[in-house]
Order: structure tokens, then sequence, then C-alpha cells
């Protein structure tokens, strides 16, 4: 059981931890400017160097409504904050495209890829200075320093800010919201200033989280960590029902303005759609070699409840990790203050309904990354402290120790990035056997469709005319076809047996890593193990799509598989 310290207490002790910040304010700034700086060189490096996933032309396709129609409910299942923001990026970026700059210099033109994932890596580098502000609320100016350098360098976060998926933009808000939140709350304990614009604020920034990705619940992070103090009598920071009213009422009204399509009854359609799974397009999901169903009705019938703890063990680099380790059991010690609630809470908000759900995807965590990181970042000064008091010498220099071991940590997080760029979601740990298992253990999420452009571009210049592609990725697929001159390229479902039964010779069959089913893994296991491809994609140095032209004898194999494996 939790016994938080008196509101104004908690709020004294953060003071002091703050102090550090105050005193270095202008060094702060200049190191907070660098790793922001750092963070969007490495999330905006060869931005367009992978292609588009399935999702992520769902989202173009959004951009292409809504230019060509205004609101609409299409991709309704989603908020329509980040589909605007991607439609005002893909507009910016054909504007320079047609500069006399870029008729001049090609090499400058802005590809539709990274017009599409500009916005998110954007934003993903402007969270780590939240995640600064955050935790120096929270913790002190010295674990927000090490938290906002290991989201800004680490190949997990990097990863997820350069596709086109609304987690990147929940984040930012959520964290932009409890900033203020936590600022409301240290004024109203300290009464140096009115606290009711925090509330406000907070309260604007949650209806833009909300806009960006319907998690409602995680409301109740910020919701638990204020009701732990209203008991306690010394208590100041109490809303009472008027504002608790006119708070949902801006939050209401930011949501609206952000996310006026959720006014269509289309969208309502969609959304029910949506949660009736309806939209499941595939029937599995590979994790560590196994297939399993990827719904989020079956609980724990369906993807292993292992899921996002094997994650954590094999993406975070190694000596992060460790940290994570170390600064678990501290943030159950009442010598981190009040501030160690608030990350509980963020922490089991996330984890106890993700863990349980059986439909799991990895780009998920990335609203839980930053509180294992900041975890992480407790971690090396509690391990520093540790240090410390057992080596006599350093008895007195504790923050020396603390400043030399998170060197060493953001260095080691750093240098996995830089090594693993741009492909930073195959990065895997030594504990998860290093890049030579790159891609074994979600390798939906790692590959994430990155070679179907090149697929499709071997295809454009090697196929005859008039064949046939079978994929898990047709739309993708004839996409990238059509934009390589192939229109005559019929590109059709791997899964569809009315489209195996066919096929003829000549015809493609693409074999791609992450697309691995239930539907096609009879097909699947045969080609990998009975034929040779005629091609394989890299991505990077991992085989990521494997390319076979179809002959009489691999045919009739095929067409007497039957159907799907269960």
């Amino acid at each position: 059981m939790f016994v938080p310290a008196t509101s104004a207490i908690a709020i004294g002790e953060r003071q002091a931890r703050r102090e550090g910040y105050t005193i270095g304010r202008a060094l702060v700034i200049s190191l907070l400017v660098l790793i922001a700086l750092g963070g969007f060189m490495l999330r905006a490096y060869r931005l367009s160097a992978e292609g588009l996933s399935e999702d992520e032309l769902n989202k173009l396709r959004a951009v292409e409504e809504y230019r060509r129609w205004g609101i609409t409910s299409v991709n309704g299942e989603h908020p329509m904050l980040m589909k605007g923001i991607l439609t005002f990026s893909v507009i910016l970026a054909e504007r320079w495209n047609r500069t006399q700059t870029v008729q001049a210099h090609p090499s400058l033109k802005i590809p539709t890829e990274s017009a599409l994932r500009l916005p998110g890596s954007i934003l993903g580098a402007l969270s780590a200075p939240l995640i600064f502000i955050l935790t120096a609320e929270l913790f002190g100016s010295g674990p927000a320093l090490i938290a906002a350098a290991l989201w800004a360098f680490d190949p997990t976060a990097i990863g997820f800010n350069r596709i086109a998926k609304e987690d990147t933009f929940f984040l930012f808000f959520f964290l932009l919201a409890n900033i203020f939140w936590l600022r409301g709350q240290r004024a109203a304990e300290t009464q140096t200033r009115d606290p009711e614009p925090f509330y406000w604020a907070t309260a604007a920034a949650f209806g833009a989280m909300l806009a960006s990705k319907y998690i409602p619940h995680f409301l109740a992070v910020s919701a638990g960590y204020y009701h732990a103090f209203q008991e306690l009598p010394e208590t100041r920071w109490r809303l009472g029902k008027r504002r608790w009213l006119l708070f949902f009422i801006v939050l209401g009204g930011v949501f609206l303005l952000c996310n006026p399509a959720i006014l269509l009854p289309d969208t309502w359609r969609e959304m029910r759609t949506f949660a009736e799974e309806s939209r499941i397009g595939h029937d599995a999901y590979e994790f560590m070699g196994h297939l399993y169903h990827n719904q989020m009705s079956l609980w724990l019938k369906g993807v292993p409840w292992t899921f996002y703890y094997v994650f954590i063990g094999v993406k975070l680099p190694i000596l992060t990790l460790l940290a994570f380790i170390v600064g678990l059991p501290a943030l159950f010690t009442r010598r981190l203050g009040d501030g160690r609630l608030f990350v509980i809470f963020w922490l089991f908000f996330w984890f106890f309904p993700f863990t349980l759900l059986g439909g799991k995807f990895t780009r998920y965590f990335t609203v839980a990354l930053p509180a294992v990181l900041i975890v992480a970042a407790l971690g090396v000064e509690t391990g520093a402290r540790s240090i410390a008091r057992r080596v006599t010498w350093l008895a007195n220099r504790s923050t020396a120790v603390s400043s030399g071991i998170a060197l060493v940590v953001i260095s080691a997080s750093l240098s996995a990035a830089i090594r693993v760029a741009p492909h930073y979601r195959l990065f895997t740990n030594a504990l998860g056997g290093g890049m030579e298992r790159a891609g074994s253990y979600f390798p939906h999420d790692e590959f994430y469709d990155a070679s179907v452009r090149d697929v499709a571009g071997w295809i454009a210049v090697n196929a005859p005319r008039d064949v046939m592609v079978l994929s898990e990725t047709p739309g993708l697929m004839a996409h990238y076809l059509s934009l390589a001159g192939r229109g005559d390229v019929r590109s059709r479902s791997l899964s569809d047996q009315g489209a195996v039964a066919q096929l003829k010779a000549g015809d493609l069959v693409i074999i791609a890593r992450g697309r691995r089913y239930f539907s096609n893994e009879a097909i699947s296991r045969y080609l990998s193990e009975e034929a040779v491809p005629a091609h394989t994609i890299t991505l990077g140095a991992v085989p990521s799509a494997y390319i076979f032209v179809m002959e009489e004898t691999t045919l009739q194999r095929l067409k007497g598989l039957g159907g799907p494996i269960r």
C-alpha cells in the first residue's frame, strides 16, 4: 500500500530535487537542445529508406480523400488529428518539390514516404524535452536528463517515431498534458500562482491526445495520481465539481475541434466495424516463430501475455535494460517521494490491459516506453549511490559516479542506434541474440512491409507483361507497381485460395517475412523449404522477402496443399 506524503511536503521535496535544474538552467537548456536535435537527426536520417507499410498506405489514402472531399469518414476507426497533420505535411512537400531549387537539385525532393513520416519524427524528437520536464517535476533534473537522452537515442523509440501511426502523437500530447497537470499541482500547493490555467491547458492537451488515438482509459494515470492525495486534509490541490465540469467541457471542445469527423454517422459505422474486429485482415501474428490469433477479444487465448516483457528483454540496449532492472525495485521505495506514484500508475494502466488483451503489436509500446526509460534513469542514480556507498574513495562523489554511468548507458544506446540505422526496428540486443536474430521475434512489426517497394521495383524490371503476383499486401503491391508503370501486373492475395488456383507458369509468389499466417502457412513452408527464390530482398543485411517464379512442377504441388494450416 502506498502512503504518499502530504501534498505540500511532497511538493517541497520535488522543489529541492529541481534545485540543480534552477542553478544550471543555461547548461540544462543547451543539453536539451543537443539531445532533441540529435534525436531528430536520427529519426529523419534516410526517412524514406523503407517503403510504406499497408497501414501507412491507408493513411496516404486518407490524406488523398481529405484533399479531394474535405472532412470524411475514411479510416474513421482512428481519429483525424494525425491524418490532418499528415495532409498538411504532404501538401507542403509537394509545394517544395515544385520549387526551382528542387528542379535544379532533384536530390532535394521529398518523397511521399518522408512527407508522411516527418511529423511523427518531429514530435518524437520533441518528446525528449517533454520527458525531461515531466521527469524533472517528479524526480529532479539528474534523472530527467538521462531519461530524455535515453528516449532521444533509443533505437526502439526512434523506430516507433519513424512510422506514420497514431501512437507517437498520442504520447506527445499525453506528456504535454501531464506537464501542465503537475505544474497545476505545484501552483496549488505552493500558492505561488493561480493553478486554473494549468488545469485548462491539461484538459486541452488531453483533448488533442484523444483526437490522436482512442485510448481514453489512459486518463486514469493522471486521475489516479490526483486522487492519491485527496484524502489528505493538508492537500490544497483540489479541483471541485465546477472545475471538473469545466475541465471535461474544455477537453471535449478541443477533441471536437481536432477530430470533427467524429460528428459524421459514417465515422461511427467505421468505429463499430473496427470494434467488432471485422477489419482484421489476417488470421495470425507471428511471435518468436509461432503463429497466434491476434484479436483483442481473445484475451489470454490470443498473442501470449509475455509479448511485451520479451520485447523489453530483447529490444532495449543491454545497459538500458540493466538500469531498468535496478530502478524498478527503487520505484517501490519511499525514498523517491510521491513522484514514483505517477510512474507506477503509468506503468500499471498500460501493462495491465495490454498484457491481458489478445491483440498485440509492438508499436503500442510507444506509450509505455518513456516510463520504462524513466525507471532506467532512476536505476542509474540508484546504482551510482549504491556504488558510492560501497567504495570508500567514492563516498562523496555519487553525482560524478551517476554522471559517468549515465554517459556510458546513453552512449551505448546511441551507438546501437547508429549501428542499426536506418532500420531501427530490427535492433536486437545481445540477450536476444544480436543482429543475427534480427526479425525473428516480432517479424510483422520489425519488417513492417518495408521491402514491398523494392519487391515491386524488381518485378517492374524483370517480370513479363500480364503476370499475376500473389503476396499478403496486394493493395500495397499494386500501389508501388502502379508508380513503377506496371499497371498490367495483377496483384492478388496469397491467402486467396481462388487466386492460388489461378496461378500459371511465370506468375510470381512473394514470401515476405512478417506476413506469415495460418492461411498461407502451407504455401510459405513449401516454397521456403523446397523451392529456390528467383530473387531475395534484404533490409540492410537481413533477408526480408523472397520472390518465387512459378514453374509447372511447383504449381502442381502448391495447388494440392489445400486450405490453411491451423
